[in-house]
């Protein structure tokens, strides 16, 4: 008779929490609805709660998982020719390269919460490649994702992400439905990219604006972007250099960016 593997002892440094609570993983999966022929790409699959169900209803599937041990007991539990197991650090992995002919990506992840905002920004590099996004991470994160200007949790991760993404708030996971649980309570967020984006004449540019203006949030315009812009150049675009970064709009960034890469 086959023993039954041990328990997988999470590992701190890889930030792994593992979902087990049934109820959430059924609700997930009903947010998601895969369909047959879709391609889906999970990200830290972990103990695989979210990749039977996943393989249950599509043909295949795409997993990134850096632990190798997890990696090893996917490849042993599932056949290769239906799951794509891809051992490696999910910073390090091209999205790009999945794509195929005419089908999108659909990304599914419980986000490791100590890399869930840099991995954020390097998935947005490959939005283009990307029909939605379901993702489980930090509720402060997600609160972030999804915050308008004027708001306490309105940063530069709101506006990065709101200039790629429309952002859909799921439902929240309160920190039992983990082993072992998180500290905090987490949130399903649906990202979903835009199909036409604002007119942006250097993005490199809007990301150096939007990143200077929020280095120190309390601050004005006049004293925060002064290495970039001056008081004209902020008025010309109907800005006030006495405001502060985080009353000012995604689109209001986008012409400011604009107007200074024409000037």
């Amino acid at each position: 008779m086959d023993q039954k593997p041990e328990k997988h002892r999470a590992r701190k440094r890889f930030g792994q929490h593992f979902l087990n609570d049934q109820y959430i993983i059924d609700q997930i999966i009903s947010c998601i609805a895969p369909q047959k022929d879709e391609h889906l790409v999970e990200i830290g699959p972990g103990t695989g709660v979210l990749t039977r169900p996943l393989l249950s209803q599509v043909e295949n599937l795409d997993v990134i998982e850096l632990d190798r041990d997890l990696a090893a007991r996917l490849r042993n539990e599932f056949s290769s020719d239906r799951l794509r197991v891809h051992e490696i650090d999910v910073l390090n992995f091209s999205f790009q390269s999945m794509e195929k002919k005419n089908k999108k990506i659909r990304l599914i992840g419980n986000l490791p919460y100590n890399i869930s905002t840099p991995l954020i920004f390097h998935i947005l590099e490959a939005s283009n490649v990307i029909s939605d996004m379901t993702f489980m991470l930090q509720k402060e994160v997600a609160d972030r994702m999804a915050a308008e200007a004027g708001t306490r949790q309105y940063g530069r991760l709101s506006v990065m992400l709101q200039y790629y993404c429309e952002t859909e708030f799921l439902f929240d996971v309160p920190p039992e439905a983990f082993d072992p649980p998180p500290k905090v309570m987490s949130s399903i967020i649906r990202l979903v990219p835009k199909k036409e984006l604002l007119p942006l004449k250097d993005k490199l540019l809007f990301q150096t604006v939007v990143k200077q203006a929020f280095s120190q949030r309390r601050k004005t315009l006049h004293n925060v972007l002064k290495n970039l812009a001056d008081d004209n150049d902020l008025e010309s675009v109907g800005l006030s250099p006495k405001v502060r970064s985080d009353t000012i709009t995604m689109e209001e960034y986008v012409k400011l960016t604009n107007y200074l890469y024409n000037k």
